[in-house]
């Protein structure tokens, strides 16, 4: 054996440039392999920060559109062919989500605290500077559940969304569009028709949260009965005592607002109940989805590389068909003809596979820089599977690829070949 790597060394280092050239296609491949596993683990922690963010022991409700109006509306278009499609399709606004609930919820046991939540868009302006923006509306809860953390200034409390007081918390970006370099604690901002005091301001929280960056925040009555005139939620965020209960108390939380709400048929439910090992499940999925249509592109790419071996190796074949035949003259036989140009394959793809997993790894670190730059959480790891992974499809390349032109070496004849020669 050690022979035949001695061999297939000499036949590796004796032309580099066809040897680079030959295993480029290999390279390129488990390149990217490892930079779709590297990436995937640096979007996976990535994902993991935002949920931390927001809280790992909360549940989010939504308020949907029940499925039974979903398919009478379907129904309704079936029926009406000269129906225009974005009419059709429009949005159907559910009111039935209330601060009531919100309060029932919080009796539910398991339940820590709860808040809910409404947005709207209104022009906030300063001055001379004016921005259209989101506007969130909250009660005094969502401090004490959301971990978001208020730069400098406070939040509000309870007993001014009580009160519709017009008090307001500046996402960060929003707060330096309006005010620039200027303290905006204090100053009075104008959204819609009334003016309100600036009490905090939000530290930037970018990724996911980066929208929070843009928007104002207020309390949630004074958004419904001043800017907005409606009474319902968009939204709620619960904080569970015990997270390892989340299933339960999801059923506990449905049965509340089904009952608050008069539902008796699961397919009238006009919310949507979701704990974050649910929303991590619809995130892995998606993940998956994405990360095995990289992963089929980048093994075209080794496929075409194993097909650049195997050409190369017939050419090698060719260019030492007289060694050949002084070898097996001089009692070669077969199988060590067979296994020195299968090894030589081998090595081949190995170095690839190796330099891939090199260059694979560095440019994944490149990208976790990159994504840190910007603010966003991203861990650089290359996951020992995804070597593996790329060790054993390398090895496999050399194999299966390799055994052709060294089976087509090993049966020559001698004399043939030295005549050739």
């Amino acid at each position: 054996m050690k022979s035949y790597f001695l061999q297939a060394i000499r036949g590796i280092t004796h032309n580099k440039s066809r040897t680079f050239l030959t295993t480029l296609g290999i390279m390129i491949g488990i390149g990217t392999v490892i930079m779709v596993f590297s990436t995937g683990e640096g979007f996976k922690s990535y994902i993991n920060s935002q949920i931390e963010m927001f809280g790992t022991n909360t549940i989010t409700i939504e308020t949907v559109v029940p499925a039974s109006t979903k398919t009478r509306d379907a129904g309704d278009k079936a029926d009406n062919a000269n129906m225009d499609n974005n009419v059709a399709n429009r949005a159907i606004p559910i009111k039935t989500f209330k601060n009531k609930d919100i309060q029932d919820i919080k009796n539910v046991a398991n339940v820590k605290n709860a808040y809910g939540s409404a947005f709207g868009q209104e022009v906030v302006t300063y001055k001379d500077n004016s921005k259209t923006t989101l506007i969130l509306g909250a009660d005094a809860s969502r401090f004490e559940i959301d971990k978001g953390v208020i730069e400098f200034g406070r939040p509000y409390t309870n007993e001014e969304n009580s009160s519709l007081a017009q008090v307001a918390i500046l996402g960060h970006t929003l707060a330096e569009d309006l005010f620039g370099d200027s303290d905006p604690l204090g100053e009075l901002v104008r959204v819609g028709n009334y003016n309100f005091e600036v009490i905090g301001v939000y530290e930037p929280r970018g990724g996911l949260g980066s929208f929070d960056d843009e928007q104002i925040f207020i309390p949630i009555t004074t958004l419904q009965k001043k800017i907005l005139g409606t009474d319902y939620l968009g939204y709620g965020i619960v904080e569970l005592i015990d997270g390892d209960k989340a299933d339960s108390t999801s059923l506990d939380i449905q049965d509340v607002l089904r009952r608050n709400h008069d539902i008796d048929d699961p397919l009238k439910d006009d919310f949507s109940i979701k704990t974050q090992e649910q929303n991590m499940e619809t995130f892995n999925v998606i993940l998956s989805a994405t990360t095995f249509l990289l992963i089929a592109i980048a093994l075209i790419s080794l496929v075409v590389g194993g097909v650049g071996v195997m050409n190369i190796m017939y050419v090698v074949v060719t260019e030492r068909i007289g060694e050949i035949g002084l070898k097996k003259a001089l009692g070669a036989r077969n199988k060590d003809i067979l296994y020195e140009f299968l090894i030589e394959a081998i090595l081949l793809t190995l170095l690839g596979g190796i330099v891939g997993i090199i260059s694979g790894s560095m440019l994944s670190f490149g990208v976790a820089k990159l994504a840190q730059n910007f603010g966003f959480a991203w861990k650089f790891s290359v996951p020992i599977y995804g070597i593996i992974l790329s060790i054993s499809i390398s090895t496999m390349i050399g194999i299966v690829f390799g055994v052709f032109p060294a089976k087509n070496a090993s049966k020559l004849n001698p004399i043939e070949a030295l005549n050739k020669e």
